[in-house]
């Protein structure tokens, strides 16, 4: 699609923390003339603990104030619990928007898996959603997967970027369930199946009793969002784009940093 310099609008980008900036992060490759909105909602983080009717209202909510704040091109949900949650409730409360999602790679790591035997690495809301279920029922029925739902590693993660401090034991104890030896084969592939875990997936790789695929989806989430927004002839990125917004109103000095570090006025 081609369209003229004017109707050039912003990509608004969510997450419920920092997780969704490993998908900015792609997506900034493939889009250099989109300006860029990223919304924290740090006031609910994490979602892990929330019961699902209150999330899911509470997500549709701030999307009825964002969508008439910011009047974004195109909505990428840059987090599995929010999607999988709501992301059905969003396209049909909001028909005119474009929502991408993000859902556990489970289709590729079937695609790709040489032992059969896949993890996904999830928060707790992740793995007991539905939808993750659907998604193994689906595509990978040929496959052993094994659902790990972590309740500590997506605060572990917003800690580590900031440039806290965390332990090899308790980090370990989060991925160990991952590893599976049966019948001769091992685990293969770790699908990341929530935003935050790609930045520390080099801890993860370093840690691991074996070598394996963490597979990571930002890049094809961010190449989603590319086929979603309109092609501009000659466009240019535009000005006073690119910041964020954090749903608690103030985000401390650590994450305000992080956020310039990636380019986004906090």
């Amino acid at each position: 699609m081609t369209g003229t310099r004017n109707e050039l609008k912003p990509v608004l980008m969510f997450d419920s923390g920092i997780g969704g900036l490993t998908v900015l992060r792609e997506a900034r490759v493939l889009m250099p003339e989109r300006g860029f909105i990223y919304v924290a909602d740090d006031a609910g983080f994490p979602y892990g603990g929330w019961e699902e009717p209150a999330l899911k209202e509470r997500i549709l909510t701030l999307f009825e104030k964002l969508l008439k704040d910011y009047d974004p091109e195109v909505c990428v949900i840059a987090c599995n619990t929010a999607f999988t949650l709501a992301g059905a409730d969003l396209r049909e409360k909001f028909p005119d928007m474009t929502f991408v999602g993000t859902v556990p790679a489970i289709k590729p790591a079937a695609e790709r898996t040489r032992s059969g035997l896949v993890s996904v690495l999830a928060t707790p809301g992740t793995v007991k959603r539905a939808y993750t279920r659907d998604l193994i029922q689906s595509f990978a029925t040929q496959c052993h997967v094994r659902l790990v739902g972590s309740e500590n590693l997506a605060r572990m993660a917003e800690a580590y970027i900031r440039g806290e401090t965390i332990s090899d034991e308790a980090v370990m104890a989060e991925i160990a369930p991952c590893f599976i030896e049966k019948d001769g084969r091992k685990t293969d592939i770790v699908v990341l199946a929530c935003t935050h875990y790609p930045f520390m997936a080099n801890v993860f790789r370093r840690l691991a009793p074996w070598p394996v695929d963490w597979l990571d989806p930002a890049e094809a989430i961010a190449r989603q969002a590319r086929r979603k927004v309109l092609l501009i002839d000659g466009a240019e990125h535009p000005d006073n784009s690119d910041f964020a917004v954090f749903t608690s109103g103030n985000p401390d000095f650590a994450t305000r940093r992080l956020m310039q570090g990636f380019g986004l006025r906090a």
